[in-house]
């Protein structure tokens, strides 16, 4: 039997080390969560993705009390990117939630198992990494790729 490791890359930042982009899309993504609809949650998460172009589509979660029935922001910002913007690469997403008291969370939250398999389409689909940032009030973490999220991942190429 061979055992095999995986490990993952990712920064730690604070604000003052993001670019000028990241804090865009950071500011974006935390604006979002106000057209958050979780009234069963009460955890509103917004999302930014940006665009190569520069430009931002924003998404939040919307809920429903068929639970699968609603949308992560995650998934809400990258779908409306590919619709509007088809031909235009999503170069980063971030991701920013609020707690039901209104404040942001301390540390960042991670994206769900659809969504991160909706990310690395995402990559696959425009043929380039997509950064992904994750936001907290202490930290920030900066992916370089959503194969970083889910190393272990299924694709075209896996059929």
């Amino acid at each position: 039997m061979k055992k095999r490791t995986l490990n993952i890359s990712y920064e730690c930042l604070t604000t003052a080390e993001l670019t000028d982009d990241e804090r865009r899309a950071i500011e974006a993504a935390q604006q979002a969560t106000a057209g958050s609809y979780a009234p069963y949650s009460h955890f509103s998460v917004g999302a930014a993705a940006l665009l190569e172009d520069g430009n931002i589509v924003i998404g939040s979660n919307q809920e429903n009390a068929a639970f699968p029935s609603g949308i992560c922001a995650e998934r809400c910002a990258i779908f409306q990117a590919g619709a509007a913007h088809p031909d235009t690469p999503v170069s980063l997403l971030a991701i920013a939630a609020r707690k039901s008291d209104g404040s942001f969370t301390t540390l960042p939250i991670t994206p769900c198992g659809a969504c991160r398999q909706v990310l690395i389409e995402t990559e696959h689909r425009y043929g380039r990494p997509v950064t992904v940032l994750l936001y907290g009030e202490k930290e920030i973490y900066r992916l370089a790729s959503t194969y970083h999220l889910l190393p272990l991942h299924f694709d075209d190429d896996s059929m």
